[in-house]
């Protein structure tokens, strides 16, 4: 069985459709962990898990961040969740990831990877509508991470991914260092450290039609030295 878990802070534009679309695939559970939205996001989210059993609202406090934000509801998830729910997808609030890609991922879980990412950036896959800007600075940084962290990994910053259970209860079992969006590289990482079978299935990401982009050059800085902490940090290997 499948859950998904995805991040949220001030999607009302998108939430609602991408929870509708994510529904038709009968899944599991829905877990949506709000970072302290003030558009209405949380009362949307609310609304729908009253129509809908399988739709789980997280509302957080405290420190903001998407690695924290993916941490929590991570462990969440991993706590109430009954055991039949083996398999748990991450993806962005904002329709940058298709939902018709789960049940590709699910067929690779069958195979026996233990960790499926969708990638932009191996054969079949793009990126639509991003500036040239954009692109340079995520080519650069994924090359970046894999030659200083030594991967075989095409997209690590990606956050459309996979999980078998039994994987990512490892993952989250320890603290996790980054609070940004280095968390998508960092726990990739710690999965290739585990010797984790990974592999990377083609996707289409497509830039937010609604609402406001959250990338930024703070956003970039912290990925860049991020890699670095995480070279020479101790993981869980």
């Amino acid at each position: 069985m499948l859950a998904v878990v995805i991040p949220t802070l001030n999607e009302k534009d998108s939430i609602g459709g991408l929870i509708n679309r994510l529904i038709e695939l009968h899944l599991a559970a829905i877990l949506i962990v709000d970072d302290g939205s003030t558009d209405g996001t949380a009362e949307i989210v609310g609304s729908l898990s009253k129509e809908h059993s399988e739709v789980h609202l997280l509302k957080r406090s405290g420190e903001k961040g998407l690695g924290r934000a993916y941490a929590d509801g991570f462990r969440h998830l991993l706590q109430y969740a009954p055991p039949e729910i083996d398999t748990i997808v991450q993806m962005d609030a904002d329709n940058s990831h298709d939902p018709a890609v789960i049940p590709e991922m699910l067929e690779k879980i069958k195979e026996g990877y233990d960790l499926i990412l969708g990638s932009r950036y191996i054969q079949g896959g793009k990126i639509e509508k991003w500036n040239w800007f954009r692109r340079i600075v995520s080519r650069f940084g994924n090359y970046y991470a894999r030659l200083i962290l030594w991967l075989p990994i095409k997209d690590l910053t990606g956050g459309f991914k996979c999980w078998r259970r039994s994987l990512l209860e490892k993952i989250v079992s320890r603290p996790l260092n980054s609070l940004g969006y280095v968390f998508q590289i960092e726990t990739t990482y710690r999965a290739h450290k585990l010797g984790a079978k990974i592999t990377e299935i083609p996707i289409t990401f497509t830039e937010r039609k609604l609402g406001g982009s959250k990338f930024s050059l703070k956003i970039i800085l912290e990925a860049y030295l991020g890699v670095i902490k995480l070279k020479f940090k101790k993981t869980n290997e």
